[in-house]
């Protein structure tokens, strides 16, 4: 059974070991100066997460430079966006308190420009139709919503890990919805195979007919990000620098793929 995503391909060696180089070099100083890490920290990342789904969007539809492409593939994105971001936490942070502020201006700057890029790509090929990837960003941040109001109100420790619990939240909210969009009404497949399982058991229940096949990883999806974030509050409670690193990561694996979706939907 095939265990990775479709495209799943390492870079050329020399991007490669480039890459590796760098995020050694970042890590070496994080461990070195041991920076703060804040729920504020992991809501600034948000962007730069964007804007990796982005990249790879047009990396998808051969619309990056040649020289470029390679950094844009799966899984050399995350890597990419990894060491530009954590550069730019480590520039910032001198004991000011700036690295947040300093990492949503810089990834709201780069979201914009791979966000445009992509829709002019769309746009100059006539395939460009944001609707549907609209609403389903309206139909997640209202969900996401509910759900994070309800799980404070079960489990009100889950409060502590403040926004990065609900950036988690959201960002796996938006990989559902986003894919469920794709199969029920855009007609897109899944390339991740858990996901793809997880559909197609949809697919095969009764109720396929009458809300398709999507719901139920809307549903996985959900119950999975609020039992994680609720058992991350001790850990965020108790060791907050790596609790709200681990809680980044939980986030950037469901908002990287659900923009992702969400951009593709609207230009392909």
């Amino acid at each position: 059974m095939q265990l990775l995503p479709e495209g799943f391909a390492l870079p050329p060696a020399p991007y490669l070991l480039g890459l590796l180089v760098g995020l050694g070099a970042v890590g070496w100083a994080f461990a070195r100066r041991r920076p703060p890490v804040t729920d504020r920290h992991v809501v600034a990342l948000a962007p730069w997460m964007c804007t990796g789904a982005c990249l790879h969007v047009l990396y998808v539809l051969d619309a990056l430079p040649p020289a470029v492409r390679p950094l844009a593939g799966t899984p050399a994105v995350y890597l990419t966006v990894a060491l530009v971001a954590g550069a730019i936490w480590i520039g910032a942070d001198e004991g000011t308190g700036r690295a947040p502020r300093a990492l949503a201006v810089t990834g709201a700057f780069a979201l914009l420009a791979a966000l445009g890029l992509a829709l002019a790509v769309g746009s100059a090929r006539g395939t460009l139709h944001p609707r549907w990837p609209a609403l389903g960003l309206v139909a997640s941040a209202v969900v996401a919503a509910a759900a994070w109001v309800g799980l404070a109100r079960l489990r009100p420790q889950a409060a502590i890990t403040g926004g990065a619990g609900a950036l988690a939240m959201f960002g796996h909210v938006l990989d559902g919805v986003s894919t469920a969009l794709g199969v029920d009404v855009l007609g897109f497949g899944e390339r991740t195979p858990l996901s793809r399982v997880i559909i197609e058991f949809g697919d095969a229940l009764p109720t396929a007919e009458l809300v398709g096949a999507g719901w139920l990883f809307v549903l996985v999806k959900l119950a999975v990000a609020s039992v994680v974030v609720a058992l991350m509050a001790d850990y965020v409670r108790e060791e907050p620098t790596e609790g709200y690193l681990l809680l980044a990561l939980i986030a950037a694996v469901g908002l990287g793929p659900g923009t992702h979706n969400l951009v593709l939907f609207s230009i392909a």
